[in-house]
């Protein structure tokens, strides 16, 4: 494989090709394939130069030749990581101009001369956008081979981080499209800046030894299972344990600092190691998804466990890849950090990973970039246009879906290319073998109305519904009691009929808690964790769970009585996070979706409201039912409880995230804490608007008796008047609070006195007990400030990103703790887990682990319950989190659950309508 030159004679003669490989700054996963596919070309004769900012041993210790030159240029900064785990976007916009924008002209400049003095025949570019239009500038073709463009991953950033960096995306775009086409590489994304595209399979990097050769190098026996940590930036401090891995297990670990300590059943990589021969070695592989560890895990048929990283927007094409062919399972970030690794990795030697692929990607790149470099010219793909088209309808998908939610890639885009008889490089599916979003869970029900938004809970809970419909057979191994009740369960549904399934969130308490009876701004999260229903409506006369329950009732001589069964509730009850709101909003949701009702969702977050007061009995507000109807992904819901006005939703700072942690304290606003608190602000608001009508009267009588008007405006008459008919404690500003009122509340009065003086409370929901007595100065002044909190609080959101914003927002939240105390809603647990929070983020530690938890406070209800937690989002945070989790349980013997994520309310979600698949489509 080497180039020809026609010369004048006529003669044909051959001379090297001249290659320049232009190498993004992103990760050494780019520099590794680019290498495989530079190898061919030096093996062939060639001259490549390779323009990179990786260490020269990526390339040196695969290829030692005089025909390799390196040069040390970064041309582009890639996804700026806030840790190993974590992509900020709003840094990977601003690092992209300083790196790329602000030098572009003398960028293009000294490019456009090196590249003519290096006489060029070609220009490769693996994602490097300037190299395209440095070389139409220097009048040389050039390619790009990639699974991914920049345009795609920023165009999100853009979204979340500001459009003022949208010019960024527009330049890459106009760059890419000088490219003559795009060599396309498996799990890619949409590119549709790209005129024309050939795919090729897997880019992979061969190896040099084999497994067994690996093995008895390493004194490791082939019967032992091997897991290869490959995990690049691993977290500062993290500690691997001895326990971590299941009994007789080693692990391989990539990248460990040449300082750090390991178990014995833990061993240390040398620095340049050569990974391929290590992944064909192991049993199975952890990491993070990236092109190198995906292609590598299929070509060698590992398992891969994998921890997603947030805002790392060509994860879930590779995911898809790697799912497809039965070779990935999904480890949560909490379970990588303590160590919870056996599941997972045991459920991993159980897959059989089935990629039959091609995995010379490098070797049909090289033959295509050396015959365009002698002139041979790729016919444009008539379809190219249509395939742009589908790209960019993808990326506008990518770009409108809910932040925080899943990217589920279209049937269709995965199946299009197929379909049109054109190569792909990305799985293909037969067109008897497509797949709905059904499949990933079941293949004996079908989705025939709503979208799954890629929430896995919903697909484990449609897989649980699936499993109902099951026969004895499979389920005779169950124990006695579980069998009754999924044969009770399923005895609930006709499966020949639609089901409705609907879902809502529980919600984390961020700001306003117990002042949303008072009229209060109020912040709350909906959180992961959720509430499924599937509802069927079916006459009792049919169903044979009515008549059973009918005939017991009849033989104790009752009545029909109605029967509810509850099957499945997956938010934790009693710990503050709005169990009973998402029950009753999921319920609800489907009922309404059964009957064929179209209730908004702040009016059906009002109606489960009524349920909870005046059927339930409990006293609540409606922020949690309105959360859980109305909130959204990673974003927290802002509502004025007066009665229930939503203002909108306030994104998340990327750099800012809430943890909940539970205290293992059963919280219930039914209880006597709760309820006596709300009176005692009801209380507080009618002596407030007592004194506001005497103080009205005093200056109305001043004013008759001739005194002088500035004497009697001295108080504002306008305000007192508002204030003797104050409608919501939340409306009293903290400083005409202090000015006149605070010293008239008394610390506490009994019921019986209240009565007699005031009559009433006017609160629907609670009754007085006479002989109770309540609290009244720190129930009403605790609305009254947290109203003000809650404003400071959002307005901080949306301040300049900064230690000082974090401090200012924890001190917020701490404030808000102690007055719940003063209420008397406070507890032993939520102290204890407030002060941990205190002491990580005062606790001195070398500056390079400052701390990164910032305020925490009880939430809900109170009198025990979960704690929220403010800090910046990053691994060690979480790391933080955990540690305060453990030394929670070393002082409690009790191992607090932690709430983290967040995921769309109900109102997002809609309704899912399911029903057994036919036989005819099963064919």
């Amino acid at each position: 494989m080497v180039g020809i030159e026609q010369k004048g004679d006529g003669v044909r003669k051959h001379r090297p090709l001249v290659f320049a490989y232009y190498v993004t700054g992103h990760g050494f996963g780019h520099a590794t394939r680019v290498v495989e596919v530079v190898r061919h070309l030096i093996n062939a004769g060639h001259i490549v130069h390779a323009v990179t900012g990786a260490p020269d041993f990526v390339f040196t210790s695969e290829i030692q030749s005089p025909r390799l030159f390196i040069r040390k240029v970064l041309l582009d900064c890639g996804a700026v990581q806030a840790d190993a785990l974590t992509v900020d976007r709003l840094a990977s916009l601003e690092k992209y101009s300083e790196t790329a924008v602000v030098p572009r002209d003398s960028i293009l400049t000294t490019e456009v001369e090196w590249l003519k003095s290096i006489k060029a025949d070609l220009v490769v570019s693996d994602v490097v956008p300037v190299a395209c239009r440095a070389a139409a500038d220097a009048g040389i073709r050039s390619v790009c081979v990639t699974n991914f463009s920049w345009d795609f991953i920023y165009a999100e950033y853009v979204m979340a981080a500001g459009n003022h960096h949208r010019k960024i995306v527009w330049q890459i775009a106009e760059d890419y499209s000088h490219c003559e086409f795009l060599i396309r590489l498996p799990g890619y994304c949409p590119m549709p800046a790209f005129r024309d595209v050939i795919d090729v399979p897997l880019v992979v990097r061969r190896l040099h030894r084999s497994r067994k050769e690996v093995r008895e190098e390493l004194g490791i026996g082939e019967h032992v299972k091997v897991v290869i940590l490959n995990f690049g930036g691993q977290p500062s401090g993290w500690k691997l344990e001895e326990r971590y891995l299941p009994s007789g297990w080693l692990c391989l670990v990539c990248g460990a600092s040449e300082s750090e300590d390991l178990p014995p059943n833990f061993i240390k990589l040398a620095k340049d190691a050569y990974t391929p021969d290590l992944i064909a070695a192991s049993d199975c592989m952890l990491g993070k998804i990236g092109y190198g560890t995906v292609s590598e895990a299929l070509a060698y048929k590992l398992p891969f466990v994998f921890v997603r990283r947030d805002y790392f927007n060509e994860e879930p094409f590779l995911r898809n890849m790697l799912e497809y062919y039965q070779a990935g399972v999904e480890m949560i970030r909490r379970d990588l950090l303590v160590g919870h690794w056996k599941p997972y990795l045991e459920h991993a030697i159980n897959l059989k990973p089935c990629y039959e692929g091609g995995i010379n990607g490098g070797e049909v790149a090289a033959h295509i970039l050396q015959e365009t470099a002698v002139g041979k010219n790729y016919a444009s793909d008539k379809l190219s246009g249509a395939r742009r088209l589908r790209d960019a309808i993808v990326l506008g998908y990518q770009l409108q879906r809910a932040p925080g939610r899943d990217l589920c890639i279209p049937e269709w885009y995965a199946n299009a290319e197929n379909e049109l008889s054109l190569s792909t490089g990305s799985p293909k599916f037969e067109a008897n073998e497509r797949i709905s979003q059904m499949d990933l869970y079941d293949e004996d029900l079908e989705i025939i109305h709503g979208d799954i938004q890629g929430l896995s809970d919903t697909k484990s809970f449609l897989k649980s519904l699936a499993g109902l419909n099951a026969t004895n057979d499979s389920i005779k191994n169950t124990e006695k009691r579980q069998m009754r009740e999924r044969k009770a369960a399923a005895g609930l549904f006709n499966w020949e009929e639609d089901i409705f399934v609907t879902r809502a969130p529980g919600r984390l308490d961020v700001m306003g808690g117990i002042a949303d009876y008072s009229g209060s701004l109020v912040l709350q999260m909906p959180i992961r964790e959720a509430c499924h229903v599937a509802v069927q409506r079916n006459n009792p006369s049919k169903h044979r769970l009515w008549k059973h329950a009918l005939a017991r009732q009849q033989a104790k001589g009752q009545g029909p009585t109605p029967v509810l069964q509850i099957v499945s509730s997956a938010v934790p009850e009693g710990k503050g996070v709005s169990s009973s709101a998402s029950v009753e909003v999921a319920s609800m949701s489907g009922i309404a979706a059964a009957h064929g009702l179209d209730i908004s969702p702040r009016k059906l977050a009002l109606l489960c409201q009524k349920v909870e007061n005046h059927i339930v009995g409990a006293p609540c507000g409606v922020m949690d039912q309105m959360t859980s109807a109305c909130g959204e992904t990673n974003k927290l819901l802002a509502m004025v409880c007066q009665p229930a006005e939503v203002l909108g939703l306030v994104e998340i700072p990327t750099h800012i995230r809430f943890w909940g942690i539970d205290s293992g304290i059963r919280h219930s606003i039914g209880g006597g804490d709760y309820g006596s608190v709300r009176i005692g602000a009801f209380m507080g608001r009618e002596m407030i608007k007592s004194t506001a009508s005497t103080k009205l009267s005093r200056s109305f009588s001043s004013t008759e008796n001739g005194l002088n008007p500035d004497e009697v405006e001295e108080d504002g008459v306008e305000l007192l008047e508002n204030e003797a008919s104050l409608d919501y404690l939340c409306n009293l500003t903290p400083h005409r609070y202090e000015a006149l009122y605070a010293n008239v509340l008394p610390e506490s009065i009994f019921g019986e006195a209240f009565l007699e003086k005031y009559t009433d409370h006017h609160d629907t929901v609670t009754v007085i007990d006479p002989k109770r007595a309540y609290g009244v100065r720190a129930s009403a002044r605790h609305p009254i400030y947290e109203n003000f909190r809650v404003k400071a609080f959002k307005a901080l959101l949306t301040s300049v990103s900064s230690d000082e914003q974090l401090t200012a927002l924890g001190e917020l939240l701490y404030q808000c703790h102690y007055s719940y105390s003063a209420c008397g809603l406070g507890s032993d647990g939520t102290d204890r887990l407030v002060q941990l929070v205190q002491e990580m983020q005062h606790w001195k530690r070398p500056k390079s682990e400052d701390g990164t938890l910032y305020g925490a406070k009880i939430t809900g209800g109170g009198s025990g319950g979960t704690v929220c937690v403010v800090g910046r989002n990053c691994l060690r945070s979480s790391q933080q989190i955990l540690e305060v989790q453990q030394k929670y349980k070393a002082a409690t013997g009790y191992l607090p659950f932690i709430f983290e994520g967040s995921s769309p309310g109900a109102g997002k979600f809609g309704y899912l309508k399911v029903c057994r698949r036919s036989s005819s489509k099963l064919v």
